[in-house]
């Protein structure tokens, strides 16, 4: 494809994507196509309706999109009859985790591509990259997997590294990531609380803009966990600022979910005007049967940001549960310097921290007192004594240990030394429902690659199921959305939102990120019992034109790339 062409703009894209024979329409009809789909139903991810249409594959492009049956007869290595099922673009996916899988993994993120995913947005909070000299060394002396392999992941092009890293290292799907707001701070203060001082400020703004240049989306917080909790919105908007040169995005998983839902919208809005960068808010929604009705303000706060003329958008994953780690049930101001496990074995302290947990009056964000006991479950044990409690609630924990819920969680935390993780039973159905239909929502998974291994205990089975239960559940049985718009949410929307110009589209010049699924079987399988089972309805899949999934089986093929923001400057 030509130099111009790969620098139209998305939206010009987008025009000609339902087009057959829109683009290059001279120069192809007799060459030999390595990868032709024929009888399909084409779902372009624009949102236009479906149409009839055969596809050609050359490379790692889409180089033909024709009338059916015109390329029935065309030269080509390989053959996929689609069997009137749907040709889509692959899913963009704006909150995978998969940061173990991509670089000490297998790469394959099996339950990942099965859900039809052919492009892992990572960021949330924390990124392994840039690091400091300290902070490799603190990982190297704690044999995670970042200080196993990180050396090259310190200074001014660690990012950059990290992202080429996970590549040399092969994986199934493309790759990309925001800078994770956490990882800055980290990289000026450790994890000390305290307003950065101007010195620190300024080594902030140069990692963010070393990490622009190498290829970040923008600025990704999490702002329940520390020490990303210990940053102030000043703080945060001056980071934006750094990016927004750049065509950076501020993303949030926001300071509140829960009791102060809608003032935490107020500040996302308020960095973004601030910073002069567009807004996306992770997996929006209401946490807490008490919070459900304020789902309605934030949306109409939304709207009137938007009608104002702000870039301000949100995605969401597909359940009604939530999921992270049980050490994040205490205040995070317990957990400065990394010093929670020793603070809850002073028996001083952790009276102090029981105490604020217990407090009705606190509005704090203490995700296990919004969900209540009995809406917390605990998994990943790894103790063979504590392996009988493995997928059950905090409170039925609680009652087999004889200890009141708080003591529980504590003990448990400091059995497995931090290690546990959580899913949290929080959201309302009838506020999922009506987040489908937003124009400007988009879908994440919130979880990482893995095939199902039910030795590792519970997981949240988005891991396996998130996008097959959207088409599944809301758009086939449910009907909340139409097929269009989903794949359009799914698609396009992130790759618009992230500046992805060649991908998230069935058009000519088009990488050729293409899934092939059935409308009428995909499904979920994974439930929150048994949520180790893989998704059903992905049938073929091409990353970068290579075949990863053939009749809903994986290859073994790693044909993923870096993807990189529009501020890169190889």
């Amino acid at each position: 494809m030509s130099r111009s062409l790969r620098l139209l703009p998305v939206a010009t894209l987008l025009l000609v994507a339902c087009r057959p024979g829109a683009l290059g329409t001279t120069s192809r009809t007799d060459a030999p196509y390595d990868v032709v789909i024929t009888n399909g139903r084409i779902v372009d991810g624009t949102g236009n309706a479906w149409y009839r249409g055969d596809v050609g594959i050359r490379g790692d492009r889409i180089v033909r999109i024709a009338l059916p049956g015109a390329l029935a007869n065309a030269k080509a290595a390989s053959r996929v009859d689609a069997r009137d099922h749907i040709i889509a673009p692959g899913f963009i996916d704006i909150q995978a985790q998969s940061y173990e899988n991509f670089l000490v993994g297998d790469g394959l993120a099996l339950g990942m591509v099965t859900q039809g995913i052919t492009t892992a947005i990572l960021g949330e909070g924390s990124t392994p990259a840039p690091l400091t000299a300290h902070g490799f060394a603190a990982a190297a002396k704690a044999d995670t997997a970042f200080g196993r392999v990180g050396a090259s992941f310190q200074g001014a092009r660690g990012f950059g590294n990290w992202l080429s890293a996970m590549e040399r290292h092969g994986v199934s799907q493309n790759v990309g990531s925001f800078l994770g707001t956490s990882t800055v701070r980290q990289y000026a203060k450790d994890e000390s609380m305290g307003a950065p001082t101007a010195a620190e400020l300024d080594t902030m703004r140069r990692v963010v803009r070393d990490a622009m240049r190498d290829g970040a989306f923008g600025l990704a917080s999490a702002l329940i966990y520390p020490p990303d909790n210990y940053s102030s919105t000043a703080d945060l908007v001056e980071m934006a600022r750094a990016a927004s040169p750049f065509g950076g995005v501020y993303i949030t998983h926001m300071r509140s979910e829960g009791a102060k839902f809608v003032e935490a919208v107020d500040e996302a809005i308020t960095i973004g005007r601030e910073g002069r960068v567009p807004v996306e808010i992770y997996h929006l929604k209401a946490g807490g049967v008490r919070n459900w009705p304020k789902m309605a303000t934030v949306i109409a706060k939304i709207d009137s940001a938007r009608a104002a003329g702000q870039d301000v958008a949100a995605d969401m994953y597909l359940y009604p549960a939530g999921g992270n780690a049980l050490a994040s049930c205490f205040p995070p101001k317990y957990a400065e310097g990394g010093k929670l496990l020793a603070r809850l074995r002073d028996p001083a302290t952790r009276a102090e921290i029981k105490a604020a947990m217990l407090d009705a009056t606190s509005t704090e964000e203490l995700l296990c007192r919004e969900a209540t006991p009995s809406g917390v479950m605990i998994v990943g044990f790894t103790k063979p004594e504590l392996k009988q409690y493995e997928g059950k609630r905090l409170s039925e924990i609680a009652t087999a240990m004889g200890k009141d819920w708080v003591d529980t969680a504590i003990e448990l935390t400091l059995a497995e030394e931090g290690r546990l993780g959580e899913i949290l039973f929080l959201m309302s159905e009838e506020n999922i429902r009506r987040q489908l239909q937003l124009p400007w929502m988009k879908f994440g998974t919130d979880a990482g690659g893995m095939a199902p291994d039910p030795s590792v205990g519970a997981v949240h089975p988005r891991t396996f199921g998130n996008y097959p239960r959207l088409f599944g559940k809301y758009v086939r049985e449910e009907k909340v959305l139409p097929l269009e718009d989903a794949v359009r949410k799914s698609s396009s929307a992130v790759a618009a939102r992230l500046g992805i110009r060649d991908r998230g589209v069935i058009a000519e010049g088009m990488k050729a990120d293409i899934i092939v699924f059935d409308a009428t079987t995909i499904r979920d399988r994974a439930t929150f019992e048994q949520p180790h089972q893989l998704s059903e309805g992905i049938e073929q899949m091409w990353v970068n034109g290579v075949a990863v999934l053939r009749d809903g089986k994986h290859t073994g093929a790693k044909p993923g790339r870096v993807v990189r923001g529009p501020g890169y400057q190889p």
